[in-house]
């Protein structure tokens, strides 16, 4: 045989959730739209703010002229949910790519036999780095209404926060998966 045992469909289950949940997590975490605001008093009414993490954009709707780097006149970057956001993404993305490596390592489908426990232990990994890319987007949409804005302004969610809360429940689901290889460490002993 090729592969010797196949590799069990958990595992290839995790491995290919994870890595998309990487790749979305990843898009919200950098892309400037965590929150839209529009028809802003005193401002053409085709403008719009896109406010990320890092970064907050205006964009005219009828030219997309669009400014990045725009200056933070109402404290918006001091709030308690994006200083999170901008401690516990990052956090994130680093366990979940050291979740990969191990759960390559544990998977080895050149190997006769996958490394079960490694694999588990990758599960394990993958699972908290989706619990902490999950609290983010949570607290932000929670307090999205609450979060500084211009008075009557429209507020909506941005897609960096569905991306993310997608993103996250992948790498929840993979890392699930994996660590479902515990079963057969146990089984075997």
């Amino acid at each position: 045989h090729f592969l010797g045992m196949r590799t069990p469909t958990t595992m290839i289950v995790g491995l290919v959730l994870c890595p998309c949940g990487l790749l979305l997590t990843l898009t919200g975490t950098l892309a400037p739209n965590w929150r839209q605001v529009s028809l802003i008093p005193n401002q053409p009414v085709d403008l719009v703010w896109e406010q990320g993490i890092w970064d907050m954009c205006s964009e005219r709707q009828s030219s997309h002229n669009r400014l990045c780097g725009q200056a933070d006149e109402l404290g918006y970057f001091e709030k308690v949910p994006v200083r999170a956001a901008q401690g516990l993404m990052p956090t994130s993305l680093v366990l979940t790519l050291l979740g990969l490596v191990v759960a390559a390592l544990g998977v080895r489908c050149w190997q006769k036999e996958p490394r079960h426990v490694l694999a588990g232990v990758a599960g394990l990994v993958l699972l908290l780095s989706g619990l902490l890319s999950l609290i983010p987007p949570s607290w932000y949409t929670h307090e999205l209404w609450a979060l500084p804005a211009p008075a009557d302004s429209t507020l909506v969610v941005g897609y960096s926060v569905v991306l993310s809360y997608l993103g996250s429940c992948l790498e929840i689901l993979g890392g699930l998966a994996l660590t479902l290889s515990f079963h057969h460490y146990c089984k075997e002993y």
